[in-house]
């Protein structure tokens, strides 16, 4: 799945962002359905693809196209409630000359008026682009691509890390930058919207009078999220695979307990569960099979990228016991991040992959951060430092498997490690790779000389740490069979709608050689 080379030009820029208007246009006088349907539909109001389109979740053979018909975005999305029908297309070339499917998908008001279209019978790892239509209206046009052939072993595969985009911290620029990038697919792992109430001091203002509980208040956000230019750039650009965090429903919350039990009562957190998860199914290009069951949805999954890589998607919330409140707490061995079903599928892929690289997507840090300086522990007991026995045993596994790096975010922080068998043997085996992703806009931009000043003093006493940076940005891979190329790539600032990218920093995981290196 070799990406482009080069960055994007200024006119490919262009084209993404303002959707291909003239292409929409000429587009148009394409009739994709008979004269008599088109003749029996109710006109829509105008703008009703403002929220953009996205794809995600590649195969080989298929990717799900995505979009929400949102006229009135802010409040509630503006449709009117009945079923419409939304004419999908796809094809080999931006001008769709070369069309190689197209159908009907129902956006159904139960749903948001979101459409999930499950494309199959692709050609593997191909560019393929896609637009949507409906009342006389025609989509943004996207770009994505499919996964390799399942029994391709080389060439590169580009993937972008993503995490943690506040929307009140800042503007979403790094995207800006990895849309010159061009990846081949985006990890985003977790924290997509911000539950928080609107700020009168943040660089934006949230929607609404304070945080979201209902449906329709979790609608609202995502919209508003998914307003901003380059987010929906890079969207329309890739295709991303994504998993939730916690601030896509509440705080720190675990399973169905939220972070504040006194004020959040059980059924309440369950009708807030609900809605989060519907909402977040509605904006996201998943398949069906994350079609939420109430207050739960299916998310943990496995993709594969030919005999290059397999990627395991975790779930760190729905299952997971409630958090420790002590050291004691921590090494309490009835905890559990992942629940046992997810854990069992997890060792299993892991064990039976036939990839050159097993990647691991996991919303929160797997390496220990020690906070107290000297002698003693203290640790985040919401990441898995505060489940220590599963870890300990998961890291057990890790070195039984071939070239294990994990992907994480949370932080809002680039945190990279070495993951070792055993935190409290100082020289216990290395046995894998994490790269904690730094955050989009989360903390906006933070004082470096603050930040050194708190964490440096850290470093003695984690020595599986080998870079540790508090810019905003995100992190670009480049995975081939002898190893990853990896750039920590950085914005000087979220405050306003542009920004100057870098490279702060640039390392390598080496096939058969557990740990990574700054280069």
């Amino acid at each position: 799945m070799t990406g482009v080379s080069g960055s994007v030009s200024p006119d490919r820029r262009r084209f993404l962002t303002a959707g291909a208007a003239v292409l929409g246009a000429a587009a148009s006088a394409q009739l994709w359905l008979p004269s008599a349907a088109r003749a029996a539909e109710t006109p829509l109001p105008d703008g009703v693809f403002s929220l953009g389109v996205a794809s995600g979740d590649p195969l080989p053979d298929g990717v799900v196209l995505w979009t929400r018909l949102a006229p009135d975005p802010l409040n509630g999305g503006g449709m009117p409630d009945r079923v419409v029908s939304v004419e999908w297309e796809i094809a080999e070339d931006e001008r769709f000359r070369k069309p190689v499917r197209r159908g009907v998908a129902q956006a159904r008001p139960e749903l948001g008026h979101s459409v999930h279209v499950d494309v199959r019978r692709l050609r593997p790892g191909r560019t393929y682009w896609y637009r949507f239509r409906v009342s006389g209206q025609i989509s943004p046009t996207g770009r994505t691509r499919t996964a390799p052939h399942p029994t391709s072993s080389g060439g590169r595969l580009r993937m972008a890390l993503a995490s943690c985009q506040n929307w009140q911290h800042g503007w979403f620029t790094p995207y800006a930058d990895m849309l010159d990038q061009d990846p081949d697919f985006v990890l985003f792992v977790g924290d997509y919207i911000y539950e928080s109430t609107p700020s009168a001091t943040g660089v934006r203002r949230h929607e609404g009078t304070g945080e979201p509980f209902s449906l329709v208040q979790y609608r609202n956000r995502y919209a508003q999220y998914r307003t901003d230019p380059d987010l929906a750039a890079m969207h329309a650009n890739a295709p991303w695979v994504v998993t939730f965090d916690d601030h896509e429903v509440d705080n720190d919350f675990a399973g169905d307990i939220p972070q504040d039990p006194d004020k959040q009562p059980h059924d309440a957190f369950v009708a807030r569960l609900t809605a989060a998860y519907q909402a977040y199914y509605e904006h996201m290009p998943v398949r069906a099979s994350a079609v939420p069951n109430g207050p739960h949805i299916q998310m943990y999954r496995r993709l594969e990228f030919g005999r290059l890589a397999r990627l395991s998607v975790l779930d760190t919330r729905q299952y997971r016991s409630d958090q420790a409140k002590s050291q004691e707490g921590a090494q309490d061995p009835s905890l559990t991040m992942l629940g046992a079903e997810q854990k069992q599928w997890l060792l299993d892929g892991l064990r039976h992959s036939p990839a050159r690289w097993n990647m691991i997507g996991s919303q929160i840090m797997m390496a220990e951060t020690d906070l107290k300086v000297g002698e003693g522990k203290l640790w985040y007991y919401d990441a898995w430092d505060g489940y220590q026995v599963e870890r300990g045993a998961l890291m057990g596994e890790l070195k039984k498997v071939r070239n294990p790096v994990v992907f994480t975010g949370d932080r809002h922080l680039t945190m990279i490690s070495d993951l070792k068998e055993d935190y409290a043997d100082p020289g216990s085996a290395v046995v894998g790779a994490e790269f904690v992703g730094t955050s989009i806009s989360s903390n906006g931009d933070q004082d470096q000389a603050a930040f050194h000043k708190e964490w440096d003093p850290r470093l003695p006493d984690n020595p599986h740490w080998k870079l540790l940076d508090a810019h905003r940005g995100y992190h670009l891979f480049d995975i081939r069979r002898d190893g990853i190329d990896a750039q920590v790539r950085i914005v000087d600032t979220v405050r306003q709608q542009s920004a100057t990218p870098s490279t702060l920093a640039r390392l390598r995981v080496e096939a058969g050689r557990p740990g990574v290196e700054v280069v």
